[in-house]
């Protein structure tokens, strides 16, 4: 099946969820009001990095069933169990560890209403129940991925994720705004994902073979899990770590208008992740002058037909923000969220050299890099949230994205690939950033340097795509044309 068809699964795979959160996140923040909402941003937060206990399993699962494509059954079968037997008990020790992080974090430094406060503290214990739940998923999501079942994994994952949003928001809207009752909806219906994740797993990898513990399949996951943990560990530490300081300073409401738009702005990597997702078991079984090539060329890709989406985004974030959570929140996050949406572009073409190189089996590079950016991310952190507030908060981010890109490609094979056209669009959207905070969209600048901005960057996508995609383009249209003429 084509990387394209199974790309494509993976985008619907994230578009339906946040189509429903769209909906579902003004409903939250009008019905649990700012300061839960705030509270629950964290928790997810906190369970996202607690997903850490996985031990870099999940991908190394895939990894390696992709890389014995060729092998036998029983092969794949064993390292699957393999991958199992240690994440069950590391998600246990993980779901200890948030229950006494998430205690201490909630009673002692988080600043909310003491009146809400015995109520987050009920809800922990919820919360730290949905690690291992969260750590399995990750190997049965690992192994289906590593035999290309990217249909099923996403079925699952849009079923699961809309009825992970609505159904404790039916509760709160039926029963009233309780944090226990509302995560402990939630984790039901992980539970469930979990169930039918296992069943798939049980039909396409393990039906039929020896439930077995081979000693070799321990020590290639865990060699090769052991450095993706590094990046699981500081990775997502790196990508939260200022809303915990928004959060300590500032304060729960803070974090709720820093968080709607960092949540859409995360969005630009449905694209890429989708892309690359679909590309990783191939990446994994190509040799490497065949990993270079479909590397490149995606890097091209994402140039061409991401730049204009965030441009645009750019333009009208602040009117939907205003629109979707109101004037107060959509005013105190707009400007830090423009600031976002460029990170989270430059974070986009990271990607590509970092699944490259973990497909390579050398996830122990992307670890490395990811230590070296530690220390000036977080001194650069601390100033822009003391000069700047949330803006600086996004800077801060945005800056470490763009230089994580550049790191990456260097270690994967020092060549930047369309990086005049990368250059281009990265000015074009600074440019972006500035004109939509100076105009509003009532005024006549705005809507010209929207479009002005927007033709450049049009131009510089369609200059930038590979040659074999505007052939393609070019002859749908030609054959739309004939079947509406």
């Amino acid at each position: 099946m084509s990387v394209g068809r199974h790309t494509s699964y993976n985008i619907a795979g994230a578009v339906i969820p946040l189509a429903v959160s769209l909906i579902t996140v003004p409903l939250y923040l009008r019905l649990i009001g700012p300061d839960r909402y705030g509270v629950l941003s964290i928790a997810w937060l906190l369970l996202g990095y607690f997903g850490l206990f996985d031990l870099g399993l999940g991908r190394a699962t895939s990894f390696r069933i992709a890389a014995l494509r060729d092998a036998s059954p029983q092969d794949r079968a064993d390292t699957f169990w393999a991958a199992l037997t240690v994440n069950i008990g590391m998600g246990l020790i993980g779901g200890l560890a948030l229950w006494l992080v998430g205690t201490y974090f909630f009673s002692e430094v988080f600043k909310v209403d003491e009146r809400l406060r015995p109520e987050i503290l009920a809800a922990t214990p919820l919360l730290a129940a949905a690690v291992p739940i969260s750590t399995l998923m990750g190997v049965l999501t690992g192994a289906l991925q590593g035999r290309e079942k990217f249909l099923q994994t996403n079925a699952v994952s849009v079923v699961s994720t809309t009825l992970f949003q609505l159904i404790p928001l039916g509760l709160a809207a039926a029963l009233g705004p309780n944090l226990v009752m509302i995560l402990g909806a939630a984790v039901a219906t992980r539970i469930m994902a979990l169930l039918i994740l296992a069943y798939s797993c049980h039909t396409e990898v393990t039906r039929g073979l020896l439930r077995r513990l081979e000693k070799r399949e321990f020590a290639v996951l865990m060699r090769y899990g052991g450095w993706v943990t590094v990046t699981s560990m500081f990775g997502p530490l790196l990508t939260i770590v200022d809303r915990f300081a928004i959060g300590a300073v500032l304060g729960a409401k803070a974090v709720a208008a820093y968080n709607v738009p960092f949540q859409l702005s995360k969005q630009i990597a449905i694209l890429p992740s989708a892309l690359l997702n679909a590309l990783f078991p191939r990446l994994s079984a190509a040799p490497p002058a065949e990993q270079r090539l479909m590397g490149e060329r995606a890097t091209l890709t994402l140039a061409s037909l991401l730049s204009l989406p965030v441009l645009a985004g750019i333009f009208l974030l602040e009117p939907f923000l205003h629109i979707w959570i109101g004037a107060e929140l959509g005013a105190q996050g707009a400007s830090a969220g423009r600031i976002l949406l460029i990170g989270f572009w430059a974070n986009a073409f990271a990607l590509v050299p970092y699944t490259r190189l973990q497909a390579s089996g050398r996830p122990d590079l992307v670890a490395k890099v990811l230590l070296m950016e530690i220390p000036p991310y977080l001194g650069g952190l601390y100033l822009g949230m003391i000069h700047f507030g949330l803006l600086g908060a996004a800077m801060a981010l945005s800056v470490r994205f763009a230089v994580d890109y550049a790191l990456l490609t260097w270690v994967a094979g020092r060549k930047f690939v369309g990086w005049p056209a990368l250059v281009a669009n990265a000015v074009l959207l600074v440019l972006a950033a500035w004109c939509a905070g100076k105009w509003k969209i009532t005024e006549s600048a705005w809507w010209a340097t929207a479009a002005a901005l927007g033709a450049a960057c049009l131009l510089v996508g369609w200059r930038t795509l590979p040659d074999e995609i505007k052939k393609t383009a070019l002859q749908r249209l030609r054959s739309f044309r004939i079947k509406t003429s």
